[in-house]
């Protein structure tokens, strides 16, 4: 659906008047953010669910749509190379494949360019300001400006990262300096710089956040909002998640059992010692643990809702920034998550001092198994895996000159393939077919445009996952996925996103039409990266940045 269409199906008036009073054209093209979190649960908002307070992405769910069935790729980087290519990660050495490897070391195809390089010629100006996970340098990539978030092993320091690809060899006085507040002032700094250069050009901004993220850093005054709220545990706030998800009308499915026996995807049994008799590697239920163990994980979930928190504050400076510059109501914003809550628990870089503060510097602690089953209510399975857990993300879209609706829900299935598509097609901007004269291969991924109209199926063959030998493909309502070394399960998404039921030696026959369509795509893109098999092995300067 081309713009014109759109609008013309929205009656939007061809000229607008926005918050701050002043006049812009609606027949001009949009600026576009797309906001990313990292380790973000399904729940964690408050629009989602959520009892963290995070007013800001509220407003902007309550000012434009929420999507209740996007998904991710399971993690990182691959999610990052989906995201802004509009191509499964596997197709693009960004993901493994049987016999291929891939991964996060693999390299794109010339062919494989990201979001800014097809919006350049169309006059649009691209900043980066984040966690970047991807192969190559940022400008070369086609922004503009970029602050990489090369350090994702301390949020209290800007040691390792770079401003415009430079390494930063004297980094600023960090008396004050935490990751998430430098991503935003690094954003809001583009955007000035925009509106004072480059008035006449639209942007294009990517945000990716580190948060939340382990380690679980907060700034203290953060941390002390959230104090003695996760006493009651796991268990319980699933289910009060569960009402308020409910009470939204936000899906229609039970909620899902903890699997009480599934600990971390990455088994670190020497984390455990460094940790304390705190931690626990298992979802156990809560009044089985004791109360030294209660008080360990409830403060490590105070942590994460910490650091929810300041990244919405932090989303609200970029959005007065928008209005202060009248680009608000004119500029579409989509916010996602890279992956599901992290089940993970581990101790790496600077390690971890069981004395220091919580959330402080010389710390490390990750939310694991049993807080990250709430935050991705109320589904199961965590980032790694392709169950519902692992994969699924809010997905708000914000953009008040060019989508009618106010709060409204809708439930087509999407992926984060299709953010380039729908911009591209919002924007009736003509990917090219050729790249310095190679072919460009189709994408898969779909325009939602539709759906910011009405809340429409969007139509495709099927939404596919492989991830460490985890394996999923949704074809419709029925989803077939697999863990590792384990048969496959059938769902009917339904009535059953919980993913409680399954049906696979019920229905043989669906779960073996499933099992087809997936094994096609493996062959499809197998068939595409084998061409440049090369390219997908770790070349020796890989970026250090890891997940």
């Amino acid at each position: 659906m081309r713009l014109r269409t759109l609008l013309a199906l929205l009656g939007v008036l061809l000229c607008h008047v926005g918050s701050d009073g002043q006049q812009s054209s609606a027949g001009e093209r949009p600026n576009i953010v797309v906001i990313l979190a990292d380790d973000l649960g399904y729940s964690d908002l408050g629009c989602y669910g959520g009892e963290i307070e995070t007013p800001n992405l509220d407003q902007l769910a309550a000012e434009g749509l929420r999507f209740t069935q996007c998904y991710n790729t399971a993690r990182c980087w691959p999610t990052r190379a989906a995201l802004l290519t509009g191509y499964y990660a596997q197709q693009v050495h960004r993901d493994a494949l049987p016999r291929l490897g891939g991964g996060g070391g693999g390299q794109r195809q010339s062919w494989a360019r990201l979001l800014p390089d097809f919006l350049r010629p169309h006059g649009y100006r691209s900043y980066h300001s984040g966690k970047w996970h991807i192969d190559g340098d940022v400008l070369t990539a086609g922004f503009d400006r970029s602050l990489n978030i090369r350090n994702q092993g301390n949020y209290f320091t800007a040691q390792g990262n770079a401003l415009d690809d430079v390494p930063l060899t004297a980094p600023p006085d960090e008396a004050g300096y935490y990751a998430t507040i430098a991503t935003v002032d690094h954003a809001i700094q583009c955007l000035q710089h925009h509106a004072a250069d480059h008035a006449d050009q639209p942007f294009f901004q990517y945000i990716a956040f580190t948060a939340p993220h382990f380690p679980l850093h907060a700034l203290p005054a953060d941390i002390a909002r959230y104090a003695d709220k996760y006493l009651d545990g796991w268990d319980e706030l699933r289910r009060q998640r569960f009402a308020k998800q409910q009470s939204l009308g936000l899906l229609r499915t039970p909620l899902s059992a903890v699997e009480r026996d599934l600990g971390p995807p990455y088994d670190f049994a020497d984390a455990l010692r460094k940790l304390g008799p705190g931690e626990v590697n298992r979802p156990r239920a809560w009044d089985e643990l004791t109360a030294q163990q209660q008080a360990f994980q409830a403060a490590k979930m105070s942590i994460h809702a910490a650091m929810v928190d300041r990244m919405d504050r932090e989303i609200g400076r970029l959005l007065q920034q928008l209005k202060t510059m009248g680009a608000y109501d004119d500029t579409l914003i989509l916010f996602a998550s890279d992956n599901g809550a992290s089940a993970e628990i581990m101790v790496r870089d600077g390690g971890h001092d069981p004395a220091a503060a919580p959330g402080s510097a010389a710390t490390y602690l990750c939310l694991g198994p049993g807080f990250s089953s709430a935050s991705n209510t109320p589904f199961r399975r965590h980032k790694t895996w392709v169950h519902e857990g692992g994969i699924s993300t809010p997905l708000i879209v914000h953009w008040p000159a060019g989508i009618a609706a106010r709060g409204e829900l809708r439930t087509t299935p999407a992926h984060v393939i299709d953010v380039v598509p729908t911009i591209l097609d919002l924007l009736e901007v003509e990917k090219p077919d050729h790249w310095e004269g190679e072919a460009i291969p189709p994408a898969p991924g779909r325009s939602l445009a539709p759906a910011f109209a009405s809340d429409v199926v969007v139509e495709r063959d099927a939404l596919w996952w492989l991830h460490e030998g985890n394996r999923a493909v949704r074809l419709g309502d029925w989803k077939l996925v697999a863990a590792k070394g384990k048969p496959w399960e059938l769902y009917d998404l339904r009535t059953d996103r919980a993913e409680a039921h399954n049906l696979a030696t019920q229905l043989p026959d669906q779960a073996a039409k499933l099992e087809a369509q997936w094994n096609r795509q493996l062959a499809e893109f197998s068939s595409l990266a084998a061409k440049t098999a090369t390219n997908s092995q770790r070349p020796r300067n890989a970026s250090a940045n890891r997940p």
